[in-house]
C-alpha cells in the first residue's frame, strides 16, 4: 500500500465537502486518506489512552506515522534520552497495529556524528523493530548512509531540500517517505498538478519495489495540503 496524507487531520473550509459526514474530523479524514503524520507529538506529551482512542477511530487498514518529541531530538540532541524515548514509545504504542511508522525530524544545526547517531538508532531498534524515517537538515548526514542502511532507518526525501542528498529517498531502501512542505514558499505553496503525475508515478514505482511507500504533505498553513492529497489520490487510482 501506499500511505498517503496531510501532516495532521484538519478540514480546512475549502475541502471539508469531500470529506463525507458525520463523524470527528478525524473519522471523516480516515474515510478518504490512509494515513496521516502525528506532528503535535512533538510539542506535547499525548496520553496513551488518546493514542488508543485515535486507534479506534479509523479503518484498520489506516496508519498513523508520529513525529518524535523535540525533547529527544532537539534538546537532547539524541544523547541521553533512554528514558524519554521509553517513554514516548509506551504512550504512541497504543496505537496498536495502526501505527505505520516513526519520523525522527532533526533540526538543522545537528551535524552527523557517526558515534553518536548509531549509539541513538541502536537504542531506537532495541526498543522498536517497526518502519522509522529520519528527517536530517544538516548536508552532513549524507555521510551517514551505510549506519542508516544498516540499522534500516529511511532517510526523508524532502521538499524543499536542504542540501543535494535530501531531495530524493535515501538511507534503507525498504521504506520511502516524502515529506512535501511547500514549495516556493514553505508550508503554504501548493504543488502543481505537473508535480504531482510525477510523483504519483514515483510512488508506484516504490511499491512496485516492494518498499513500504509513504507521501505526506506538510503544507498545510494555507490549506493546500488536503488539496494535493485528494489530486495525488485520484492519480494514483
Amino acid at each position: 500500500m501506499i500511505h498517503l496524507g496531510c501532516a495532521g487531520w484538519s478540514l480546512s473550509r475549502q475541502y471539508a465537502d469531500e470529506f463525507p459526514l458525520p463523524g470527528s474530523h478525524l473519522q471523516r479524514y480516515a474515510a478518504r486518506l490512509d494515513a496521516v503524520e502525528i506532528n503535535s507529538s512533538f510539542y506535547r506529551v499525548h496520553l496513551p489512552a488518546t493514542y488508543a482512542r485515535w486507534a479506534c477511530s479509523v479503518p484498520e487498514h489506516f496508519r498513523f506515522a508520529v513525529k518524535l518529541p523535540r525533547l529527544i531530538t532537539h534538546e537532547l540532541r539524541l544523547e541521553g534520552c533512554e528514558v524519554a524515548l521509553d517513554a514516548f514509545l509506551g504512550q504512541c504504542r497504543q496505537l496498536g497495529d495502526r501505527l505505520g511508522c516513526l519520523l525522527v525530524q532533526l533540526p538543522p544545526s545537528l551535524a552527523h556524528d557517526a558515534g553518536r547517531d548509531r549509539r541513538f538508532f541502536e537504542v531506537l531498534r532495541e526498543h522498536y523493530a517497526g518502519p522509522v524515517a529520519v528527517e536530517p537538515r544538516h548536508a552532513s548526514w549524507q555521510a551517514a548512509q551505510s549506519m542508516l542502511i544498516d540499522l534500516r532507518i529511511a532517510q526523508v526525501a524532502a521538499s524543499p531540500s536542504r542540501f543535494a542528498a535530501d531531495a530524493q529517498p535515501a538511507g534503507w531502501p525498504g521504506l520511502v517517505y516524502w515529506r512535501l512542505h511547500g514549495e516556493p514558499r514553505i508550508y503554504h505553496s501548493e504543488y502543481a498538478q505537473q508535480y504531482l503525475e510525477q510523483l504519483a508515478e514515483r510512488l508506484r514505482r516504490s511499491q512496485a519495489a516492494g518498499a513500504d511507500t509513504w507521501c505526506i504533505f506538510d503544507n498545510t498553513a494555507s490549506g493546500a495540503a488536503l488539496g494535493n492529497a485528494l489530486t495525488l489520490e485520484r492519480y494514483l487510482r
